[in-house]
């Protein structure tokens, strides 16, 4: 039994493969690097990350890469011996008339391997696909941006060819497809099967409007005809269904002839007070991939018990493959890498930002720009992936001005982000300061009250607790005995749902950061990270609000 999500957390957009015995999907990574996440399973049920081919800045230049931008919609293939990754990088999110972006195409023999320098395709739009013929071609399908202020942004999708020989497009682009009533067309896949080519697109936006479309015909030029009960997936129907935000989906046959459709979703948390056709919800974990049974009637696809997603679906009829868990629940950094769960903001982990002395057990991070950039940042995390967990890190660090701070954070963007961090201050000397920021309005809610790190401390011990819709911090000098902060803030507010201006399209990360705006690159060591989820009928609270609160921060 397959049980949604499969992949819990941010990991949205899915490309899903086969070959052989193995399955594969592709997400995407927007402004995380290193880009894009591939992850295997032999069964459709069990699910282990086991690459991130975009690991060079020659394959994936993100810096000053807006937030929310980068790498949008892989899409993840197999063909002549090797995979193929098409993947956009894009530049520009916000506005309304613009979004540059380019798109590439990286191959490996090995999944896992070292994935080849890019190759460029196009930049007239997002979300490309590469399609294989049966006759051997290969045709790239993307969706078109129209920058126009008197047309719809979504122009519609275009189909060109690819020359494997030549190592780019051929010919002229032409449009295929304008999409249905739904509107925003875009996240094109091209499937053979029945004699027709199927053409599988996401439709409606990425929010709770989300849907999947999927039109068909003879000629890989069209015309396309549209499914007769379009959409085939979508959550809009029922704002109270577990499973929101269904679409942008992706088409993969097992090797028994059954098919399956992996696609994206939001599990959206609920505000106190607030009645469901007030508002839908916020999905702090981001948006998550979730895997439907397929049925064909009269050659056309249907979501079993669709086009609602199912929480729990049949799976296939394939023997069970369960993975280890690949990362500890408390990381003593004593490997020469970081472990693959971590990621950092638009650059690599290399010796700008930090380093690994595995021998030591310390990660080492340098003190570079702030929490706001878009070009140098020293943080290193990793996704939320429950409703309930705790994190915690122990920290070394020895700040000689206010400019120097390093700690643990809960983070969605540059403009949204709580810390619990080490710093400095002139009467006090080396503190413990609480530093959110709300839609780029920065606060310190323990002004005055700042906690003092005694002398003899030599590491100090930072926790973070998330309950559903709170999340709260706690500290130790010791490593046993841990004082609550006696602040709560809200896990709504780092969600997708509530960036300004919309749009935005990631998820909340728990990590550690070292920022020295004075330019002297002052390091932090942490000697450990810990990770662990709780099982919800554990903790002494509902899913729909906290038993008891601190004082909250509320917007």
């Amino acid at each position: 039994m397959i049980r949604n999500p499969v992949l819990k957390g941010f990991n949205p957009d899915p490309s899903i493969c086969r070959v052989g015995d193995d399955y594969y999907m592709a997400v995407s990574t927007f402004e995380w690097f290193p880009g894009v996440q591939i992850h295997h399973s032999r069964d459709l049920v069990n699910w282990r990350l086991i690459s991130r081919p975009l690991n060079r800045i020659s394959q994936l230049n993100m810096i000053g890469n807006p937030d929310s931008g980068g790498v949008w919609a892989p899409c993840l293939s197999y063909s002549n011996g090797k995979f193929w990754l098409v993947y956009s990088d894009v530049k520009v999110v916000e506005g309304n008339t613009w979004k540059d972006g380019h798109n590439y195409l990286v191959t490996c023999e090995t999944i896992d391997g070292e994935w080849s320098e890019p190759i460029y395709l196009n930049s007239s739009g997002f979300d490309p696909s590469l399609f294989h013929d049966e006759d051997g071609r290969k045709y790239v399908v993307n969706m078109v941006w129209d920058q126009r202020v008197y047309n719809h942004r979504f122009y519609g999708i275009c189909i060109q060819e690819y020359s494997v020989l030549e190592k780019r497009l051929v010919g002229k682009p032409q449009m295929i497809f304008k999409g249905t009533e739904l509107g925003l067309t875009e996240a094109p896949h091209l499937y053979q099967a029945n004699g027709y080519y199927y053409l599988l697109t996401a439709e409606g936006g990425t929010k709770y409007e989300h849907a999947a479309t999927i039109a068909r015909s003879k000629d890989i030029y069209g015309p396309y005809e549209v499914h007769p009960q379009n959409p085939i997936l979508s959550s809009w129907a029922d704002p109270s269904h577990p499973l929101q935000k269904a679409g942008h989906a992706s088409l993969v046959e097992t090797q028994h002839g059954d098919w399956y459709m992996a696609h994206l979703l939001g599990r959206p948390i609920k505000r106190q007070g607030k009645k469901l056709l007030e508002e839908r919800g916020f999905c702090p974990l981001g948006r998550e991939t979730a895997i439907q049974k397929i049925e064909w009637k009269d050659d056309w696809p249907y979501v079993v018990n669709g086009p609602l997603p199912s929480v729990e679906v049949a799976g296939p009829k394939l023997p069970e493959v369960q993975w280890p868990q690949d990362y500890p629940e408390c990381d003593p950094f004593d490997h020469p890498v970081l472990n693959h769960h971590y990621q950092t903001l638009r650059i690599p982990f290399n010796e700008e930002i930090g380093m690994i002395d595995h021998e030591a057990g310390i990660l080492r991070l340098f003190g570079r720009e702030s929490l706001h950039s878009k070009h140098t940042q020293a943080l290193v995390a990793r996704r939320w992936q429950s409703f309930h967990f705790d994190a915690a890190t122990e920290v070394s660090f020895y700040p000689e001005t206010f400019q120097q701070a390093a700690g643990l954070i809960c983070y969605y963007d540059t403009e949204n982000w709580v810390s619990l961090q080490v710093t400095w201050h002139e009467q006090k000397g080396r503190i413990l300061d609480l530093v959110q920021c709300d839609h780029f309005h920065v606060s310190q809610p323990l002004q005055g009250s700042e906690i003092v790190v005694p002398e003899q401390a030599a590491t100090v011990h930072l926790k973070v607790s998330v309950r559903y819709d709170t999340f709260s911090f706690a500290y130790s000098f010791d490593g046993s005995h841990f004082e609550d902060i006696g602040v709560s803030f809200d896990t709504y507010k780092l969600s997708d749902d509530y960036i300004a201006h919309g749009g935005f399209f990631t998820g909340a990360f728990v990590g550690m950061h070292c920022q020295d705006t004075s330019g002297v690159r002052k390091h932090a060591d942490f000697h450990s990270f810990s990770y662990h989820e709780l099982e919800s009928n554990s903790l002494n609270q509902a899913e729909g609000g906290t038993s008891a609160r601190k004082s909250v921060i509320h917007g």
